[in-house]
């Protein structure tokens, strides 16, 4: 096994997913579902099994059949994890609670670190100006460069479109047909889950703060720091930072567990 597929085992222990699928081919990154299961299921450390039967037994998504039902939840589980023993969902459920605004980033980032057909196309999507238009074919292409031929014409029109779909869930692009690069909302509770990501993935001081997952906030360097300031002052994080040296800490979020595998990891 090469060192990146030993990283990335380490990191399914958290939460992260590299398999090879992905949520799109199907779906798009489903907001107002995950938004609707949050809100009827509201308990921060609700199981895995609890969100199954809330969206199987009382069809708080009000699905028409159990087969939608059933292919919901796993949409939803692979782009989300819903599972509180998983720390990339049990973050998301923290701030999910006490960041309303940052709702759509926050559910990008962590279906960010769990959808690889997202991941490969935030470099595309986040590498256009504000206002350019970034067309469904412009997206096709890119994706059947990554590996030429993977997908049918079909599958990747409908995938092109599900991708786009989602980066305008997130806030990255604008508009219903014709789509344009917009300016993603950044809020204290995205900036702490963009560097707790960060963090377990093995970076340390400065370089939390130019991640690719702080890329995905759209915001500057003075920004982002200004913005986990704020989170350290709320008590989601703790911030330190004396000249250029940064330390940042997870507190309430990193179990003894877990810190246990990052030191191995390390």
């Amino acid at each position: 096994m090469n060192v990146e597929n030993k990283h990335n085992k380490k990191l399914e222990r958290l939460g992260f997913s590299y398999e090879r699928g992905g949520v799109h081919t199907a779906r798009t990154m489903m907001l107002a579902e995950l938004r609707a299961l949050l809100s009827f299921e509201d308990v921060a450390d609700a199981a895995r099994a609890d969100y199954l039967e809330a969206i199987q037994t009382a069809n708080c998504l009000g699905k028409r059949s159990g087969k939608t039902r059933t292919l919901t939840f796993r949409h939803l589980a692979d782009l989300y994890a819903l599972d509180p023993s998983l720390l990339v969902f049990r973050a998301l459920r923290f701030f999910w609670q006490r960041d309303v605004d940052g709702q759509p980033l926050l559910a990008a980032l962590c279906a960010y670190s769990r959808d690889p057909l997202l991941r490969a196309t935030a470099p595309f999507v986040l590498g256009f100006q504000e206002g350019a238009t970034v067309t469904r074919e412009a997206m096709e292409e890119f994706i059947d460069a990554q590996e030429p031929g993977r997908f049918s014409k079909a599958t990747l029109k409908s995938t092109a479109q599900n991708i786009n779909s989602s980066w305008t869930q997130a806030g990255h692009l604008a508009g219903r047909v014709r789509k344009v690069r917009a300016r993603a909302v950044a809020t204290p509770g995205t900036v702490s889950l963009a560097l707790l990501l960060g963090y377990v993935s093995g970076l340390r001081g400065e370089s939390l703060l130019k991640s690719d997952f702080t890329r995905m906030l759209d915001c500057s360097f003075e920004k982002t720091i200004e913005l986990a300031e704020d989170a350290s002052r709320r008590g989601w994080i703790s911030l330190k930072r004396v000249g250029q040296v940064v330390e940042v800490l997870f507190p309430n979020l990193i179990t003894a567990q877990e810190m246990e595998w990052l030191r191995e990891q390390n």
